[in-house]
């Protein structure tokens, strides 16, 4: 069998585990920082979820949030929101939603560097975008593409069984390679590691969590640093393993 046969099977497996008689319901969060073109992005996986018989209403900010009666009947969110802030109250009901059981789901600075004015949201989540070294400073040109260097998404032994990223292989992307800050209370799925070149200030070779999930309550999170862009997106890996993420964190 082919392994893009086989992601796809493993694919179809966990969304008929979640098959339920009411149909279910997700909140697509997007926003914040347009460079990471959060309404593409997510319009991506809106079909996707469609399919799998998701009622999918999306909102330009995280007001819905503290609507505690509308994140009752949540079953996934999906958030691409970079940056930007997050009120106590919408906190406050993100949090309680989560641990009643809503799911959320996320890739790269939509959910791992989302709302830097809360530590709550970052306790939440389990990890924290730090930066993502470039190229050489002698080859910048001043756009984006400045950040975008070759590396590796490594598949840990557990990836193997797991539903997110069973029969995935390790991976090569030329995108940004995030460095994120992360507990210990988080299950890591696959890593990446930040090399030491001639121009950087670090010491040794820096390793961090590319795909990670949290049980928090009764909720499941998923996170995964790639996706900076819609192209990163659409590679298969990537894409498949958010579509498998998202099912997986959902209620």
């Amino acid at each position: 069998m082919r392994c893009d046969d086989q992601s796809r099977l493993t694919t179809e497996r966990l969304a008929n585990a979640l098959t339920v008689e009411h149909g279910r319901k997700a909140l697509v969060v997007r926003g914040g920082w347009e460079g990471h073109a959060p309404h593409e992005a997510t319009d991506l996986f809106v079909p996707f979820l469609e399919k799998q018989g998701y009622e999918v209403t999306r909102a330009d900010s995280p007001a819905p949030y503290a609507d505690a009666a509308f994140m009752a009947g949540v079953d996934l969110v999906v958030q691409c929101h970079t940056m930007g802030t997050i009120e106590p109250a919408e906190l406050k009901g993100l949090e309680a939603a989560i641990n009643a059981g809503t799911g959320m789901a996320g890739w790269h600075g939509g959910i791992a560097d989302s709302f830097r004015n809360s530590s709550d949201y970052l306790h939440l989540i389990g990890g924290q975008f730090a930066c993502h070294p470039g190229k050489d400073p002698a080859e910048r040109e001043g756009s984006q593409a400045d950040n975008y260097v070759p590396y590796t998404v490594n598949m840990l032994p557990e990836a193997g069984t797991h539903p997110i990223t069973e029969g995935i292989a390790d991976f090569d992307l030329v995108t940004e390679q995030y460095w994120v800050l992360t507990d210990d209370y988080i299950d890591v799925l696959a890593t990446t590691t930040q090399k030491v070149r001639s121009w950087d200030p670090w010491h040794r070779e820096v390793t961090s969590p590319a795909i990670w999930t949290r049980r928090w309550g009764n909720g499941r999170i998923f996170v995964t640093t790639p996706g900076h862009s819609v192209d990163v997106l659409l590679h298969d890996s990537v894409r498949t393993i958010i579509e498998r993420g998202m099912l997986w964190a959902s209620r």
